[in-house]
């Protein structure tokens, strides 16, 4: 349970997010932020996020509005579940048959001081058409996401850096995107080919990141991570990235 102590940074770390992986269309009802996104199908980009635990005025009717928003992109009407959300709204959800069907954990770590005596052995990628047909490549996604995960990178305005490793035998084998806003750095997009697990590559990856990261000015990183994700979690642990909240998405009638 998240304290209202711990709200400041839980507020810091929603909008961070949001700036890092941006929805094409973001509208307010209230405090309620709805994001989406019609070339792109992540939860992230398309749901409801109540912004403040205080506001729960009208919620069958707002909820009726945003689902008429989300109609019109084709997208089933989704709620995203932080500590932020309020009580009102998760206990309508909760008698309404509202099921979570997906959780997500957001870590923090401080970033180490790079070693002044190591040079920064991967630099990032300029050509973002090539770390997309990387990514999809590792995640076994559709090349039809190409477009819109391309818009979405292309529509991050903090600093990014697109990490890729590659073998000279089978091409890509690691993805991860870092993203600088100020003190802080988020670590998205991490994938690794299944033929290359657990041999390092993901531990690099990360590390190349947060080195990235540390001498661009960020001194904290931060990542979400869903939470049946077991291996990314123990990867994660490995670099001092703990628990700070939790947030689910939740759909009517599932």
């Amino acid at each position: 349970m998240i304290s209202k102590a711990d709200l400041p940074n839980v507020r810091r770390l929603e909008a961070v997010g949001f700036r890092a992986w941006p929805a094409a269309s973001v509208q307010y009802d209230g405090s309620w932020l709805i994001r989406l996104t019609a070339g792109h199908d992540s939860k992230r980009l398309n749901s409801v996020n109540p912004l403040d635990p205080s506001d729960s005025r009208d919620i069958e009717i707002r909820l009726e509005k945003a689902a008429k928003r989300f109609s019109d992109y084709g997208r089933p009407l989704t709620v995203r579940q932080t500590p932020l959300t309020p009580p009102p709204l998760i206990a309508y959800m909760n008698a309404n048959g509202w099921p979570v069907f997906s959780e997500t954990i957001v870590m923090m770590a401080d970033i180490p001081p790079n070693d002044t005596t190591e040079s920064i052995e991967h630099l990032p990628l300029r050509d973002v058409g090539r770390f997309v047909d990387a990514r999809i490549h590792i995640s076994g996604e559709s090349s039809q996401d190409k477009a819109g995960l391309s818009e979405i990178i292309n529509a991050i305005k903090p600093e990014c850096g697109l990490f890729l490793f590659e073998s000279p035998d089978d091409g890509p084998i690691a993805v991860s995107l870092a993203v600088h806003d100020n003190d802080l750095a988020g670590i998205l997009q991490v994938a690794v080919a299944d033929g290359v697990r657990r041999q390092g590559v993901g531990s690099a990856i990360v590390n190349a990141s947060l080195r990235w990261a540390r001498l661009r000015g960020a001194r904290t990183a931060w990542l979400a991570v869903e939470a049946s994700n077991e291996a990314a979690i123990a990867l994660y642990r490995k670099f001092g990235f703990r628990d700070v909240y939790r947030y689910s998405y939740r759909r009517a009638g599932l």
